[in-house]
């Protein structure tokens, strides 16, 4: 597929472009003018060089910085530049200071304008060739050095070649980056929604659906029934009260979920809020892990399921939370030091271990859940990482 940049990726690209240029004539300039200026008897003018060209790239830098726009309008900058090749030339009269100068404009122009540069660098070659002839008649070891001075001006077509392609691709990556920048923003959005929209369904919309039943049945039971109408009543109320704290428990769950700090700091946030809430002691023990968006929010999910379950059934004086990851899986274990229970086969009518055996499952993780009576509740999952999921599932026959 063929793209094609944007105008502000084109702005970018140029103006980053374009500060590199100033930056490599500048210091080539300036590098080749000082060590001239040791073995010359007239320091004037090449300190005058030194001097015009510091001062045109400090201030076409801080212009390019503050307003990149600039690049929008090449003509008047080319035309600036042209003056100070000019302007060089005069002061050091052909030497070297110059020709870095006219390959440093060329490039420039190749910069702002393409390949339609050529033009201007094809005159910057001609003025080149003029200056280098005059030089050849002035030394007298003209023929030995005549092949290297007439190499300078081809620099140039060269430099303003070189620019022009170096802008083409350095727009390109900054378009791909932006694209792939937005298709990644797009991604997590739709997969937001839709962990958004499954949470609501498995909890709120269940709940509220059971509410609307008891509603309709509501009216008929007023007048036949007064004392199962008021246990619909009832119903409704608790329903009510049931959704709010869903919803509220999801709301919560997404907003502890922040992918941009480290999962380990959202396991100790949770435990922490929740030892002080319930004023039970917590022991974290937590490894740097990296997680994938979808893991660390199951993860904190059955995490917080977990503690609530300790909370409502265990009556436990302490829990130890740890989060490991060793030969590709990542291990969740919760365990309590509370009543305990018979935990039944396929956990038969344990709700909220079901929920969370089947959060673990969406990504492809288990959950064991190990209890007795009088002995506690290990509630661990495990996850195997990407890569091991995928030579899982590579190694399965077909």
């Amino acid at each position: 597929m063929t793209t094609t940049a944007g105008p502000l990726d084109r702005i970018v690209a140029r103006a980053a472009v374009a500060r590199a240029v100033l930056l490599g004539r500048t210091a080539a300039t300036l590098a080749v003018t000082g060590g001239l200026l040791r073995l010359s008897t007239r320091p004037a003018p090449l300190l005058a060089v030194i001097l015009l060209v510091l001062c045109t790239a400090v201030l076409a830098l801080v212009c390019l910085v503050r307003h990149p726009r600039l690049v929008d309008r090449p003509f008047p900058v080319l035309a600036g530049d042209a003056a100070l090749v000019v302007i060089v030339l005069g002061l050091d009269r052909g030497d070297v200071a110059f020709f870095c100068c006219a390959v440093g404009a060329s490039a420039l122009a190749g910069v702002l304008v393409g390949l339609r540069s050529l033009l201007l660098a094809a005159g910057y070659a001609g003025l080149g060739y003029l200056v280098a002839a005059r030089l050849l008649d002035s030394v007298a070891d003209a023929p030995s050095l005549a092949g290297f001075i007439l190499a300078f001006p081809i620099a140039n077509v060269l430099a303003a070649v070189a620019a022009a392609v170096t802008t083409a691709a350095v727009a390109g990556y900054v378009e791909s980056s932006v694209y792939l920048l937005a298709a990644a923003q797009r991604t997590a959005a739709a997969s937001e929604r839709a962990r958004l929209a499954r949470e609501l369904h498995d909890s709120v919309t269940k709940t509220l659906r059971g509410v609307s039943f008891a509603a309709l049945a509501l009216p008929a039971s007023l007048r036949r029934q007064p004392g199962l109408a008021e246990q619909l009543a009832a119903t409704v109320s608790a329903g009510a009260t049931a959704a709010a704290e869903q919803a509220r428990q999801v709301l919560e769950g997404l907003r502890l979920d922040d992918p941009a700090q480290e999962f380990a700091a959202t396991v100790e946030q949770v435990c922490r809020q929740w030892s002080e809430r319930e004023g039970v002691v917590v022991e974290v023990s937590v490894a740097p892990v990296d997680l994938p968006v979808d893991l660390r929010y199951e993860l904190g999910q059955i995490l917080r399921e977990s503690l609530v379950n300790v909370a409502r059934h265990a009556g436990a004086s302490a829990v130890t939370v740890r989060l490991t990851q060793a030969a590709g899986t990542t291990a969740l274990r919760v365990a309590d030091n509370g009543r305990g229970f018979r935990v039944p086969t396929g956990l038969r009518g344990c709700l909220g271990l079901i929920g969370m055996a089947e959060r673990a499952a969406a990504v492809d993780g288990t959950l064991r859940v190990v209890s007795a009576p009088g002995r506690g509740t290990v509630v661990e999952t495990l996850v195997a990482d990407s890569s091991s999921r995928a030579a899982a599932y590579a190694a399965t026959p077909s």
